[in-house]
């Protein structure tokens, strides 16, 4: 089958060289003449590890093909996937769908067969509808039908999200939507993997609903870390302790700084928009999303207690080791090393940072702050290391050169990697999330 990806961004990407791995025949579509350029020199526009091998080998084996132009990339292509990217709206937080749109107008203009369109970006409830209505009004002469599929891909294990994953979502309205997505989830359905058919308005919600729930869950632990803290408990063994329950779960009851990313922070936003229009509030969602932007910047506060104070805090040094929201990207969007680094420097502490690939997109977001080659290079002169990602390069530091080389023996681990009593035995003064 050909299929036809419209937005070569890390969702189009990811999913387009999946599918071409699965034997069909994909081509991705992107405006940007920049990055088709780099994407036929094999070089990757994010960074996802195990992506640049995958495409390579699809592009090798004749599966896999990029270009520019909408209409040669949709052509004889049974499944046109839109992938584009769908920001939070300025000025009122609300999805901004002008890219989805933009690009249901080409294809209905564009559109030489009969094929179905499906929705692969996140977007709120009723964009189908509109999509569809754009395809109608655009003159499309094939039969057509619309489709949502939305992606729940993890950044930094998205490959195996998308080849092993929990379940797929297809929201359809006809026989012929169904049979096509089908068609093309075959060898998934051959393995096994759930698929969940249901009308594309519930489809839509499914993937804000989750989304919502998973931040409920982030933001519920680090609250709870800030209980443990105050009555002496540990926040590690309440997350064990309630997530051996099968009704609850162990996955996203890690405390940490905030959830950031591409996904929550836009995601619960846009829903909370779509309730208010519905009249229909989500308190629980209104509240996770103030408590989690509170939360960085109290990380930040938590930084210069270990400092000593905001008034001794002032001419210190402090090293923040991770800048990407999570490890294993280089995504920075809503980043909880953004907040921390400028509530730092609002106090008058210099900072320097190293991070294993985000530092690239991280420096104009921070301009303040000194990038370094490696995370000892930021640690020298240091009064305060702090860990603010959990990359696997700073689950084994050597503490003795750390110790050699910062001005003081603190760490601030914001991410509870290390043993207090361990890292304590080697004189650090020791401050994590939710434990002693």
């Amino acid at each position: 089958m050909k299929i036809a990806m419209v937005g070569s961004g890390y969702v189009g990407l990811v999913s387009g060289a999946c599918f071409a791995d699965f034997g069909h025949d994909v081509i991705c579509i992107d405006k940007d003449q920049g990055k088709i350029d780099r994407l036929h020199e094999g070089i990757m526009p994010i960074y996802e590890p195990g992506l640049d091998a995958l495409v390579e080998t699809n592009v090798k084996a004749g599966r896999l093909s990029f270009t520019t132009s909408l209409a040669e990339g949709i052509k004889d292509a049974s499944a046109i996937f839109i992938a584009v990217g769908t920001p939070s709206r300025r000025g009122d937080g609300h999805a901004d769908l002008s890219f989805v749109y933009a690009v249901a107008k080409e294809v209905g203009e564009s559109l030489s067969n009969d094929a179905v369109i499906v929705t692969k970006s996140t977007v709120p409830v009723g964009t189908g509808d509109e999509v569809e209505r754009i395809l109608e009004d655009s003159g499309a002469k094939h039969r057509f039908a619309v489709v949502s599929n939305p992606e729940f891909l993890r950044e930094g294990a998205a490959i195996g999200d998308f080849k092993r994953p929990d379940r797929i979502v297809i929201g359809a309205e006809d026989d012929f939507g169904r049979d096509v997505m089908s068609e093309v989830y075959r060898p998934l359905f051959l393995n096994e993997s759930p698929i969940l058919f249901t009308s594309r308005r519930t489809s839509e919600l499914i993937k804000y609903a989750a989304n919502a729930f998973l931040a409920t869950k982030i933001t519920f632990i680090n609250e709870m870390a800030d209980l443990c803290e105050k009555v002496g408990a540990n926040v590690q063994d309440v997350s064990r302790g309630i997530g051996m329950d099968n009704r609850i779960g162990a996955k996203f009851l890690h405390a940490g700084p905030g959830y950031g990313g591409s996904c929550f922070p836009k995601d619960t936003l846009a829903l909370l928009k779509t309730a208010e229009d519905y009249d229909s509030p989500t308190r629980i969602v209104e509240a996770v999303v103030k408590v989690n932007e509170s939360r960085k910047r109290a990380m930040g506060r938590k930084v210069l207690e270990a400092l000593g104070g905001v008034d001794e805090a002032r001419g210190k040094k402090a090293a923040l080791l991770g800048l990407t929201f999570k490890p294993n990207t280089d995504d920075m969007r809503d980043s909880p090393a953004i907040a921390v680094a400028q509530t730092l420097t609002d106090a008058g502490v210099e900072v320097s940072a190293y991070d294993p690939e985000g530092m690239e997109l991280a420096q104009p977001l921070m301009p303040e702050v000194k990038m370094c080659d490696d995370p000892y290079a930021a640690i020298e002169g240091a009064d305060a290391t702090v860990i603010v990602t959990e990359w696997d390069a700073f689950r084994a530091l050597d503490l003795s050169r750390v110790a050699e080389l910062a001005n003081s023996r603190v760490l601030v681990d914001l991410r509870n990697i290390y043993s207090p009593d361990d890292v304590r035995a080697r004189g650090f003064i020791y401050a994590s999330i939710g434990r002693e």
